[in-house]
């Protein structure tokens, strides 16, 4: 038995030694395989046609983003304020550069952390602004883990909060940028 709880501390050990540079790999990793593709395709279809499109969100962004304000406004883009559009326009370019950085890991911490109230505010207009209700929300500590909002993207969260407190891990664009970083002066 002896033996057996020593070999279970060695491999704990290794596992331990390994956790600084594998959690936030595989944090991106699970990023990138999970998230990344579903917000690209989110956010390019928001941008409208053409070069000047990239500063001109379509209505669907709109729709997307302000429902209720659309609805009031007969779904007329011209009716909204330049607040709406430049809400619409951060939220667009967000959802393209966000996942970006945080799959090359640049910045990750920050990204991280914009994507973490991006995630939020998207929660709060799905029920808000889209009437996102009931099974759909879901509950914590319930049988059922499939909900849109509190299963799912609990889980999305805690890969971002990870990488908040982690860092990008060694096959980074942040690791790779320490290196012109000046040395600290001795203290």
């Amino acid at each position: 038995m002896t033996r057996l709880l020593s070999l279970y501390d060695a491999t704990a050990l290794r596992l331990e030694a390994a956790a600084p540079w594998l959690i936030p790999s595989l944090a991106r990793l699970v990023f990138a395989g999970v998230l990344l593709v579903y917000y690209l395709n989110s956010g390019l279809s928001k941008f409208g046609e053409g070069v000047l499109g990239l500063f001109r969100p379509d209505a669907g962004a709109y729709v997307t983003i302000f429902p209720k304000a659309m609805e009031a406004a007969n779904y007329d883009v011209s009716q909204l304020t330049v607040f709406h559009w430049a809400v619409t326009l951060a939220g667009t370019w967000a959802e393209v550069i966000l996942p970006v950085l945080i799959v090359i890991g640049l910045f990750t911490r920050l990204a991280s952390l914009a994507m973490i109230g991006f995630v939020f505010v998207q929660s709060v207009v799905d029920v808000y602004g889209h009437g996102v209700t009931g099974d759909d929300i879901g509950a914590w500590f319930d049988a059922p883990s499939n909900a849109l909002l509190l299963d799912q993207r609990a889980f999305w969260v805690f890969a971002l909060g990870v990488l908040v407190l982690r860092g990008a891990g060694p096959v980074s664009v942040d690791r790779a940028l320490t290196a012109f970083r000046p040395a600290a002066a001795p203290a």
